[in-house]
Formats: structure tokens, sequence, C-alpha cells
């Protein structure tokens, strides 16, 4: 296969992207060629030096950590649902897995953490630190850089935990950028799982998660840009938000009174949008078959998508198969994709093109996220929340670029 392939797919993505872009005379070529030279760089040290993805493992370690201390809670309060041991046999990985108690509780254990943060001021500083080094990189604020650091191991709800006071404060660029950064990556709690999924079929899978968490960030900051170029001033976090808190268990308390109205939120938000997709589904499901399968959303993205996965460094008769993973991931989520993906032969898909499209599906970016992009965002900056939902649909296409192009260098790479 040749590497002008995915080379050629990048550049299709961006171009996109620009199509899509709010203000295409506004975008910034320089800075969109400068990021990407970013995230290629960073693609090729993650990819082939051995070195850089244990320093990166250690540090997914420490969110871990995070994630074992949360599970001591939900286990102590859920028993077996919320992630203690089993009274039973588990038959296939992640069948126990219960997204409501075990993965998204971690929302009130970062609100907490972040309000104690904020309270000690240290979150403030490291504000100032990530607005150097990305201003000196990738061209943005300190704030938005917080957030999208954050975003290579929290999910889309507990990273911008981290710069809540801000929220309002910053451009439209900048909210879309953190938005976007939230549909391309994924969280620390699901990396273990996903790789147990693909274990069999993807060899060392949780090191390319983690990769691919990592370089999907720049990804997603180069096609924000380029959708919603910046025409306002960056945060640039030197601000200095009010703190309602007296003392450290105060902050605690605080912090864990708003996690509990921002889970409540999502979880609302999720349970209708998801619902929503089965319905239209179900109606869809009332036409005659296509091609001898029932109609779904999923199914006609998945025509759409096989010319996309094909520019990413498919081979065409892999890409009806593949096309259709990205469909299910973007209209379900990632989690049943990669199952499904897991379970096709090597006739339907070879060892590399399991190889790119484990980058490709890696990523929130699907209508279920939208719930909770809304959901959480919209509790933080209530003041912003019709601003979120008409930049909604955006982010999820801006996420999936980002995916995919990450997807188009593993390519490159492979």
């Amino acid at each position: 296969m040749s590497i002008l392939q995915p080379v050629s797919g990048i550049f299709v993505l961006l171009f996109f992207a620009w199509l899509l872009s709010e203000n295409r005379k506004g975008v910034k070529f320089g800075e969109a060629a400068l990021g990407l030279a970013v995230t290629v760089a960073l693609a090729f040290i993650m990819l082939k030096a051995p070195f850089a993805r244990q320093v990166f493992y250690l540090l997914n370690r420490g969110v871990g950590l995070l994630e074992e201390s949360t599970r001591a809670g939900t286990s102590f309060v859920f028993g077996y649902l919320g992630g203690g041991p089993l009274p039973f046999s588990e038959e296939s990985p992640g069948s126990s897995f219960v997204f409501a108690l075990q993965s998204l509780p971690i929302v009130l254990v970062i609100s907490a953490l972040s309000s104690l943060l904020f309270y000690w001021r240290i979150l403030p500083v490291l504000v100032r630190v990530f607005s150097w080094f990305f201003q000196k990189t990738l061209r943005v604020g300190g704030a938005v850089g917080l957030s999208a650091a954050a975003n290579i191991f929290l999910g889309m709800v507990e990273s911008p935990l981290f710069i809540k006071p801000y929220l309002k404060e910053m451009t439209r660029s900048e909210l879309f950028i953190t938005m976007s950064c939230g549909m391309a990556g994924i969280a620390g709690t699901v990396m273990v799982l996903y790789a147990s999924v693909l274990r069999n079929s993807v060899p060392d899978a949780i090191g390319h998660i983690l990769i691919v968490s990592i370089i999907s960030i720049p990804a997603a900051i180069v096609v924000s840009k380029i959708m919603v170029p910046e025409t306002g001033r960056t945060t640039e976090g030197k601000l200095t938000p009010p703190q309602p808190a007296t003392s450290s268990i105060d902050a605690i308390a605080l912090g864990t009174t708003e996690g509990v109205a921002l889970l409540i939120n999502v979880v609302a938000m999720l349970i209708v949008l998801v619902a929503l997709i089965a319905l239209a589904n179900g109606l869809l499901g009332l036409l005659p078959p296509l091609f001898g399968k029932p109609v779904s959303l999923q199914g006609l993205l998945g025509y759409i998508m096989a010319p996309v996965v094909w520019l990413i460094g498919i081979p065409w008769k892999e890409a009806p198969a593949a096309g259709a993973l990205m469909g299910t991931k973007t209209i379900l989520n990632e989690m049943i994709a990669y199952l499904d993906m897991a379970k096709l032969s090597t006739e339907a898909l070879s060892p590399r093109s399991r190889f790119i499209m484990t980058y490709a599906l890696c990523g929130f970016a699907n209508l279920g996220s939208l719930g909770i992009m809304v959901g959480g965002l919209g509790s933080m900056a209530p003041e912003r929340r019709n601003e979120i939902i008409s930049l909604g649909i955006r982010s999820i296409l801006s996420g999936t670029l980002a995916t995919l192009i990450t997807g188009a260098m593993a390519g490159m790479l492979y």
C-alpha cells in the first residue's frame, strides 16, 4: 500500500474541514501547518520510540490511580454493579461494565478535586504553564491548553471541569476547540476496557490507544481552528476566579455538589439521545432491506464512510467493512465499533487495516456523546448553552476528522 494514499487523505480531510469553515478567509494556514507538523512529530515519536510510550504509560497509571480510587467508592456503594468483585463469571470482556455506575461517577471525584485544586491555587498556576507551552506550539491560550492536555487521559466532561471558571470568558473558537478535543479523545476510564476487547486482534492495544489519545488532541486543535477560526483574543488563564470555598473541606463539598448536578444532566441527555437514535433506526427498519440488510442510520453512514476510510489507507475491498465500523462508532459509540471489529475475520479486515481503524475509531465523536457534551458543558456554562448546542454537530464532525487524520498517520507509519 502506497504511503501516498494516507498522506493525500490527510490533506483531503483538511480541505473538507476548510469547506465546513465558518470563515474560510479567516483561516490561518501557517498555524494549521504548524499544528499538523506537531501532530506528525508526536505520532512519529510515539510510534517509533518505545521509551516515550513507556513514559506516557506511567503517566496513565496516575490517572489509573484516580479511576481505582473512584472505583473504591462506587464498589462500596453499588457493589459489583459499581466495579466490585463479580459474584459470577464474566463470559465476555466488558459485559459487566455499567457505564452509569462505573464510568460517570468519576465526574463527581474530578469536580471535587478541581474545586480543591482551585482553592489551593494550583490549577491557576498550571493554566499559566500550559498557556506558555501551547502558545509556542499550537498557538492556543492557557485555558484551552489545560483542558486539551487533560483530555489525553480524561473525558469530555471531566477535563473542562478543570477550566470551568474560564468557560464563560472563552472565545467561540476556544469553546469549539474544547468541544472538539472532547469528541476526538476518550476517557482514561475506558482505555483498559477497549484494550481488553482488542487484545486478540490488535497487538499492544493499550499502547496504541494511549498514543492515539495523545496525537488526536493536536489534530483536533488543527481541525477546530480551520472550522472555527480565531477572531478574538485568546484566554490566557491570567484570570483570578472567585473562590467561594472557605476551607479545603468546604471546597470538596462545593465541588461534589456541583458534580451531582452535572452528573444528572449528563445521564438525562444521554438517555434521551440514545433513545431517539433507536427510535429513528426502528422507523428506518420499516423500509425494504438495502443490500440484504435492514436500513439503519449507522448502516447508511457506513456506505458514506467507505470512500473516507479508503482515503486514510484502507484497501478498497475492505472499505465497506471499515466504513460500517465508522458508521457504528458515529451513530452509536466506539465501544460497540471495537466489539464489532474484534469479531471480524482477517479476510474482512487485515492486520494493517485493524491497526489503522484502532486509531480512527478511538474518539467520543458520536451522537450519544453530543448529549454528554451539551449536558456537561451546558451545566458548567449555562450562559453559553445555546452556543454550545449550535456547535454540537460541528464538534462531532471535527472530532471525527481528527481521529481519521490520526488513523491516516498510523497508516503512514505502520
